[in-house]
């Protein structure tokens, strides 16, 4: 195994609505069915590494119920290594509503146990093989960074739509190398923060239609988004497939453009298909150019 995955497995429910917000009196009619999907931002990393023919395992909390029987299933199906310690209060789901123009609104549920801790057993040892870890934002995932530091793994983890003051965020902003972030809430400065105060030593910001910011102690590289070249279908697990793509290309020792270029590019072929095993793109379609958009980029100095 070369990735391991930390946290971010469960049972997303998308809703496509007509709009974003939903808006109507005590119900609404969805655009299409209701359809659960094995899903989650761990889940679509570890998927997307996969279709790039990347080694992947994952190591998460899974209940002993339905939705968590369907979890390891898949993922004995994708031929995915699943280490999966018992959830104390069950399989985590979520409900996704997707509106027409891509947007989406995420309701997670809060059934997370405060103070747990992951036992030793599912971490130590890490996975034979393992050379970079990308740690979701579980809280209980954060007491495993300084162990992956030790280890000699590189480290990265997304932040999702942080802020740039939430705290929860802190220690995984400032203990991993990489950190991706959205940039739909993030306040200025908060990716020069994190290359001042932590260990990173890239900070992707990703804006959706208008492209990514890699931030880096030499400047800032902006890339814009790729054309996807097909109807915008469902933007779930677009930024874990940026995220992926980056990953491997750069694990794989390409620079920081050829980084950025394979991400945009890997993101927007997500969005043109429904989330799931098949909406992500493969090496041969990624090293073809994957898209007839061409995504430009450009560097810009510090400050």
């Amino acid at each position: 195994m070369t990735f391991l995955v930390i946290g971010g497995t469960g049972i997303d429910t998308v809703v496509h609505v007509g709009d974003l917000p939903v808006l109507g009196a005590d119900s609404a009619r969805p655009r299409g069915p209701i359809e659960d999907h094995v899903s989650h931002t761990g889940t679509c990393v570890a998927l997307a590494l996969r279709a790039l023919g990347e080694h992947v395992t994952v190591i998460d909390t899974v209940g002993d119920d339905e939705p968590g029987r369907r979890v390891r299933a898949a993922f004995e199906g994708w031929g995915i290594g699943l280490r999966a310690a018992p959830a104390p209060a069950g399989t985590r789901r979520a409900v996704n509503l997707m509106s027409p123009d891509g947007r989406r609104l995420s309701l997670y549920d809060g059934r997370d146990v405060p103070g747990y801790r992951l036992p030793e057993e599912y971490y130590r040892p890490l996975p034979a093989g393992i050379r970079h870890v990308h740690v979701t934002i579980m809280d209980w995932a954060r007491h495993l960074i300084p162990v992956l530091r030790k280890a000699g793994v590189t480290v990265s983890t997304d932040l999702h739509d942080w802020d740039g003051d939430n705290p929860h965020h802190l220690d995984f902003a400032l203990g991993a190398d990489i950190v991706f972030v959205s940039a739909v809430q993030l306040a200025a400065g908060a990716a020069e923060r994190i290359l001042a105060d932590g260990v990173a030593g890239r900070v992707v910001v990703t804006d959706g239609a208008r492209g990514a910011d890699l931030y880096t102690r030499d400047g800032v590289t902006h890339r814009d988004a790729a054309d996807p070249g097909a109807p915008i279908v469902d933007t779930n697990g677009a930024g874990d497939a940026f995220a992926a793509a980056f990953l491997s290309a750069w694990l794989s020792g390409a620079g920081d453009d050829d980084c950025l270029g394979q991400a945009v590019v890997a993101g927007a072929y997500a969005c043109t298909a429904p989330v799931g095993a098949d909406a992500f793109i493969d090496r041969a379609t990624l090293t073809a150019g994957g898209l007839p958009g061409t995504p430009g980029h450009h560097r810009r100095s510090p400050g």
